[in-house]
């Protein structure tokens, strides 16, 4: 009887694991690997050159409901970036900003343009090292922090959730001002 009583357990703790395994995701996102919210934009480097000296005067975040956004306004026309997954360093002093994150993850985000004026006098209220944009409850964005300034290049160092899919983009105004926005999504497929 012992011996029947135990393949029994064993069967149902089998069938049991087995439904378990089965449960973890929709099957047809799985099935079809559909991209969440039709978002194909991938986790390679983003990059378009152009060195600008409209200085950087804010940087503002939102949230979304398929992704999580960054905005880098300047007071003129800006459109060189570069943005790519990785270590990101302070400009100048080339010290690590991942211990000032809170990411799983660092996109290195490197704007052509500086964050002061002609006198070298700061546009941004903020210091290397600190904290930029309050992202409590955010689902994807965990930080962003200023890297400085140097040679006409700023710096911040954007901590997220996971490596995941984001686009960036530049946008004109408002007015003579113009913007360039990081967006990252929430999720790789549906």
């Amino acid at each position: 009887m012992r011996i029947g009583r135990g393949l029994m357990v064993l069967a149902i703790v089998v069938a049991g694991a087995g439904a378990a395994a089965t449960t973890g995701a929709p099957t047809s996102a799985m099935a079809t690997g559909s991209p969440y919210c039709g978002i194909t934009w991938g986790s390679g480097t983003k990059a378009a050159e152009s060195l600008s000296t409209a200085p950087l005067v804010d940087v503002r975040t939102g949230r979304h409901s398929c992704f999580d956004r960054v905005v880098f306004e300047f007071t003129g026309p800006v459109t060189g970036y570069t943005v790519t997954y990785g270590e990101t360093w302070t400009g100048g002093e080339g010290l690590a900003l991942s211990p000032y994150t809170a990411g799983g993850e660092l996109l290195r985000v490197s704007l052509q343009a500086p964050a002061h004026d002609d006198g070298y006098v700061a546009t941004v209220p903020y210091r290397v090292g600190e904290h930029t944009a309050n992202v409590l409850r955010y689902q994807t964005l965990r930080d962003v922090v200023f890297g400085g300034s140097y040679e006409g290049y700023t710096t911040f160092a954007v901590g997220v959730r996971a490596r995941l899919p984001f686009r960036v983009f530049t946008l004109a105004g408002p007015g003579t001002h113009s913007r360039i926005v990081l967006d990252v999504a929430h999720q790789w497929q549906e």
